[in-house]
C-alpha cells in the first residue's frame, strides 16, 4: 500500500492511496480459502467445494468487504503516518478501480489546529454577587400561603376570587349531554377553568339561588360533539365561600413537609441563594468566554465551521418563517445576517476547540460521580417526578451520555476559573438578574446568542 500526500493547505491535507492489485488478490484468496473450509453446497462434502465455485458464488461480496477494509486501512495509515488529529471524518473518494487492477483513492482530512493557550492567570474577571433580600423570602412565603389557602362561608353575593359550591346540569337544545352534570362542585370564580363566560355569570349570585348560564363551547373544544355549540347550564348556587389565606406559621411549614416556620424560611432563602449563585456563575462564565475569545485567534477547521454555521442558519430561517426574528435582524439583508452568524459560528467552534484542548492537556475527565450529580440536578428541575427522571437516565444510555459534554465543559471552565483572578462585587438582586444583553456595553452581535433559539444550542457561549 502506497500513501502519498498530494496537498497540504492550512488545516486541510489530502493523500493519494494506491493498493496493489496483487495485495487485493492475496486478501481475496485468503478470505475465500477461509470460506471454503466450512461452506456446504449440494453435491459436495463440507470443505471440498472447488475454489472456482466458491469464488463464483462469494467473490463479489468478499471483494466488496476487502475494498472497504482496504480503504479504511489506507485512510488510517495516512492519518497515523502523518501523526494527524482529524477534526472530522475523512472524506474518501475512489478514483480508480477495475477488477484485477490497483485500487486508487484519495483521503481528504481536516485536522485540529495547534492551540497555544494564553496564560489564564492574566485573565481578570468580576463576579457579581447579591444577598438574598428579606422581601423575596416574604414574597415566597406569601405565595406558599396563597397556594395553601382555605375558604369560609359568607352571606353575601359572590365576587371574583370567591369559591362557589354549585350543582349544575348542562343542556344542548334542552337535552342534558354526557359529562355536563355535577353536584357539590367547588368553582373558584376568575380561575378561568370553565367555559369562557361561565364564571362571569355567577358573579353577584348568592347562596341558595338558581341561575341560568348561557355559553358557547369554543370551536376547538376537546369534545367534537360540543365544539362551537351553544349550551344552557341550569345552576344552583349552594354556597358562597370567601378565600382565606393560610397563616404564615409553623402549621404552614408542616403542610409543605418542614418542621417549623424558621426551617421554611431557611429553605426558601437557600433556594433563592442557589438561583442567584446560578445567575452569578452564568455571567462569570460568559465574561470568561469573552476573555478567552479575545485571547485566542487560531484557525478553525473549515468543515466544522460550515457545519456549525449551517445549524445556526437553519434555525434562523425557521425563525424567519415563523415571524420570530427580532426587528433588528428583520431589517437586515440576508448577506448581512450571514456575515454576523458566520462570525458567531466561528466563535463557538474556536471556544469549543479551546476548551477541549485545555481539558485534554490537563487530563480533565467526567467521572461517574459527576454524571450522578448531573442526573440529580436534572431531577431537581421536576419536583415530584424525581424518580421518573432517575429511571429515565438509568434506562437510556444515550440520554446519560448527553449529560457528559456539558459536565465536561463546566469542569474545564472551573479549572480555568481557578487560575484566573476574580474580584467579587456586591450588586443588587435586580442588577444581578438583568440580562447582560440589555446593558449598553454589550454589542448587538453578542446579544444574538441570548435572543436566538439557534444560539441556545451552543456549548461554548
Amino acid at each position: 500500500m502506497q500513501v502519498t500526500e498530494i496537498n497540504a493547505e492550512g488545516l486541510k491535507h489530502e493523500f493519494k492511496v494506491v493498493v496493489p492489485a496483487q495485495q487485493l488478490e492475496t486478501r481475496m484468496q485468503d478470505k475465500l480459502a477461509e470460506i471454503a473450509r466450512t461452506v456446504a453446497m449440494p453435491g459436495f462434502r463440507p470443505g471440498k467445494v472447488p475454489m472456482t465455485i466458491v469464488r463464483k458464488k462469494y467473490g463479489g461480496a468478499v471483494m466488496g468487504e476487502i475494498l472497504e477494509n482496504a480503504v479504511n486501512d489506507g485512510a488510517g495509515k495516512a492519518i497515523t503516518d502523518g501523526s494527524l488529529r482529524p477534526a472530522m471524518q475523512p472524506k474518501i473518494e475512489i478514483t480508480k478501480y477495475e477488477e484485477g487492477s490497483d485500487l486508487e483513492f484519495t483521503v481528504a482530512v481536516e485536522v485540529l489546529p495547534e492551540i497555544k493557550t494564553m496564560d489564564f492567570g492574566t485573565v481578570n474577571l468580576v463576579r457579581d454577587k447579591a444577598v438574598v433580600p428579606d422581601a423575596e423570602v416574604d414574597d415566597a412565603l406569601a405565595k406558599i400561603a396563597e397556594r395553601n389557602e382555605s375558604s369560609e362561608p359568607v352571606k353575601r353575593a359572590a365576587k371574583s376570587g370567591d369559591v362557589v359550591v354549585i350543582d349544575f346540569v348542562g343542556k344542548l337544545d334542552g337535552v342534558a349531554f354526557p359529562g355536563g352534570t355535577a353536584e357539590g362542585y367547588s368553582l373558584k370564580l376568575g380561575s378561568n377553568t370553565f367555559i369562557p363566560g361561565f364564571e362571569d355569570q355567577l358573579v353577584g349570585k348568592k347562596a341558595d339561588t338558581d341561575a341560568e348560564v348561557n355559553v358557547t363551547f369554543p370551536e376547538g373544544y376537546g369534545n367534537e360533539a360540543l365544539a362551537g355549540k351553544p349550551a344552557v347550564f341550569e345552576v344552583k348556587v349552594k354556597e358562597v365561600r370567601a378565600p382565606k389565606a393560610a397563616a404564615i406559621d409553623d402549621e404552614l411549614a408542616k403542610s409543605v413537609g418542614l418542621e417549623n416556620l424558621d426551617a421554611l424560611k431557611t429553605a426558601i432563602k437557600d433556594e433563592i441563594a442557589r438561583e442567584l449563585d446560578g445567575v452569578s456563575r452564568m455571567k462569570l462564565k460568559r465574561a470568561l468566554l469573552d476573555a478567552l475569545s479575545a485571547g485566542h485567534d487560531f484557525p478553525v477547521p473549515p468543515g466544522m465551521l460550515d457545519a456549525e454555521f449551517e445549524a445556526i442558519w437553519k434555525q434562523v430561517e425557521t425563525d424567519k418563517e415563523a415571524g420570530r426574528l427580532d426587528p433588528a435582524d428583520a431589517a437586515k439583508s440576508e448577506d448581512e445576517l450571514k456575515v454576523e452568524y458566520r462570525a458567531l459560528a466561528e466563535r463557538r467552534v474556536r471556544l469549543g476547540l479551546l476548551l477541549a484542548e485545555v481539558g485534554r492537556v490537563n487530563e480533565i475527565n467526567v467521572t461517574q460521580e459527576d454524571l450522578n450529580r448531573g442526573i440529580m440536578m436534572e431531577a431537581r428541575r421536576y419536583p415530584g417526578q424525581e424518580h421518573l427522571v432517575l429511571q429515565y437516565y438509568q434506562k437510556n444510555q444515550e440520554a446519560l451520555e448527553s449529560l457528559r459534554a456539558p459536565l465536561y465543559e463546566e469542569k474545564v471552565v472551573d479549572f480555568i476559573l481557578e487560575l484566573a483572578k476574580i474580584t467579587d462585587k456586591e450588586v443588587s438582586v435586580e442588577d444581578l438578574r438583568k440580562d447582560p444583553d440589555e446593558a449598553a456595553s454589550e454589542g448587538e452581535a453578542e446579544a444574538k446568542p441570548k435572543k436566538k433559539a439557534a444560539a441556545k444550542k451552543k456549548a461554548a457561549e
